[in-house]
């Protein structure tokens, strides 16, 4: 073997060789509208259980919009699954004294674990305002369940800078505020750089050693629903990924096997750079997520 090939190989080793199993993973559903996608998300849900998830996260929509689905997907979990479920609780649209008694409602549930955000308004392209009567932030949000209950927290993080934010020191005080107020870790929102998500994660521990940054992989197969979502978190989408999507919108098999690719080599560089903990926005689909798990060395 020639010296150019000793360094190819070198410089290209398989990304999950070094994957031993030493990895934990959660997931994240949305609350269902139809039968249909009820269908379809318990099948996700019943794939990806024997893969042990720390927790699995019900979203809210804006505005509160699914408070009703998504205690009724979070009942379920419960009584159903032996999964922990993580219920995501905002301030948007509701009083302290209401957000307050969801809480209590959780917790008498069996709900030990809150994903709390500030959210998002109900209205795309409207600015956000605290209800008059609630909490002004997610960091207000976090110290109020901490008074209520021994809530485990998550909340959000932006690698790529919250949209609302002025500049990324303080989107990045902001952040601390929350960990401040008793949030046990952060979930990021996606994005598509490794180098991204470790710059990120450097800033956080130059000020705030040891907290928990866990980051948001979203596995991508639709690249226009991809990047409205990226409108509304920051997240850049970088122009190869277009270009590896081409030509494909006919190919459903090729997409996931594209996706698949994608998202795995951005886990196998997090897992080189030292990253143990995965949270995977499935968007009620399992396939992908439970693919780039197993070559993560996660199985069942």
């Amino acid at each position: 073997m020639n010296r150019a090939a000793e360094i190819a190989l070198s410089d290209h080793a398989p990304l999950f060789a070094e994957a031993r199993g030493d990895i934990a993973v959660s997931f994240e559903f949305f609350p269902p509208r139809t039968d249909a996608m009820a269908e379809t998300l318990w099948r996700s849900i019943e794939t990806l259980a024997p893969l042990r998830p720390r927790f699995v996260s019900v979203t809210y929509g804006a505005g509160g919009t699914t408070r009703t689905r998504t205690h009724a997907t979070v009942r379920r979990l419960i009584r159903e699954t032996g999964l922990t479920p993580a219920a995501h609780l905002t301030c948007v649209g509701a009083s302290r004294m209401e957000i307050d008694s969801i809480a209590r409602d959780y917790w008498a549930l069996g709900v030990r674990h809150i994903v709390a955000l500030r959210g998002d308004p109900p209205e795309a392209g409207q600015a956000y305002a605290p209800h008059p009567e609630g909490y002004a932030n997610a960091a207000e949000l976090v110290a109020g369940l901490k008074a209520i209950a021994p809530f485990e927290i998550s909340v959000a993080a932006y690698p790529e800078v919250h949209p609302d934010a002025n500049c990324p020191d303080s989107d990045l005080d902001n952040l601390l505020r929350k960990i401040d107020a008793g949030a046990d870790r952060a979930i990021t929102q996606f994005f598509f750089s490794a180098e991204c998500f470790f710059r990120f994660r450097d800033r956080v521990a130059a000020k705030r050693p040891g907290v928990e940054i866990v980051p948001g992989i979203l596995p991508v197969s639709n690249v226009g629903q991809t990047r409205k979502f990226a409108g509304q978190c920051g997240a850049a989408i970088p122009a190869w990924l277009d270009q590896m999507f081409e030509g494909l919108d006919d190919l459903p098999a090729a997409r996931q096997l594209v996706a698949a690719t994608i998202a795995g080599e951005l886990c196998g560089q997090l897992y080189a750079g030292g990253v143990r903990q995965f949270h995977f926005y499935t968007l009620n689909r399992a396939e992908l997520a439970y693919a780039i798990c197993h070559m993560l060395g996660v199985r069942a």
